[in-house]
């Protein structure tokens, strides 16, 4: 088609890469599917997933350059799905295609992480620009977009591109991806606090339970890190009977 040409003619970002691989999340099967050719007719990959878990775990495993996610999903909804993936992955570019149409559910789905958001029913080339301009954002690439990897607060760095960081001692610590979740979630959602149960969905996985102790363990690990005084904590803060918060005031 021309609108393929067009695209594989363009000079910098698309030339010598590989073909871009789209997973698209929605479980109206004839929606998927008519989704699904279209964007194989425009020279995308595509991967499909009908389930909240289904599409974490593609994604987990295989690589993509754009994510196309229904929020009304079993078993796992898209915003959770959406906020999981921002955990350990910001680059990746997320599009909510949804009935939800109120201004609320617009500002949530963005909230959560997503690039863009498109409502249904949608127009089938407008889906298209919005994949193409995403797609493109994803494979560019730059500098500035790789510093926001990086988040400071006081003296404390964390580099969440290579799961390191400076705490307290001054020496470079390595993070597990546990660690680098749970820190990214916390910050993320700073001044507010989150759930154990969104907490156990997001890092931990839709079908593991860990124990209360273990979060906290990991609280405390945290401030032996990065809080002057463990007891009497600035940042890292474990709210009773509620959750978790992270401050940096």
């Amino acid at each position: 088609m021309s609108t393929t040409t067009e695209l594989l003619k363009q000079p910098t970002a698309y030339q010598n890469l590989a073909q871009p691989r789209i997973l698209v999340v929605e479980d109206e099967a004839n929606l998927l599917e008519a989704i699904k050719m279209n964007l194989e007719l425009e020279g995308y990959e595509v991967v499909a997933a009908i389930t909240g878990p289904m599409a974490l775990k593609k994604f987990s495993e295989e690589r993509f350059n754009l994510v196309v996610l229904d929020i009304m999903l079993p078993e796992l909804d898209g915003y959770q799905v959406c906020q999981t993936i921002r955990v350990t992955n910001s680059e990746t570019p997320i599009l909510f295609l949804t009935a939800k149409d109120t201004s609320e559910d617009k500002v949530l789905g963005l909230k959560m992480g997503a690039d863009d958001y498109l409502t249904k029913p949608f127009n089938l080339e407008e889906l298209l620009l919005r994949v193409k301009v995403l797609i493109r954002h994803s494979m560019k690439g730059t500098a500035g977009e790789k510093n926001t990897h990086v988040f400071h607060f006081d003296d404390n760095e964390i580099d969440f591109s290579t799961f390191t960081a400076k705490g307290k001692s001054k020496k470079p610590i390595q993070l597990t991806k546990r660690e680098a979740a749970l820190l990214k979630l916390l910050i993320e959602r700073k001044n507010e606090v989150v759930s154990r149960k969104q907490i156990l969905q997001t890092v931990w996985g839709y079908d593991v339970f860990p124990s209360t102790r273990t979060i906290d363990n990991f609280i405390l690990t945290f401030r032996k890190y990065f809080e002057k005084d463990s007891r009497n904590p600035k940042y890292f803060h474990s709210i009773r009977g509620v959750g978790y918060k992270f401050t940096d005031r």
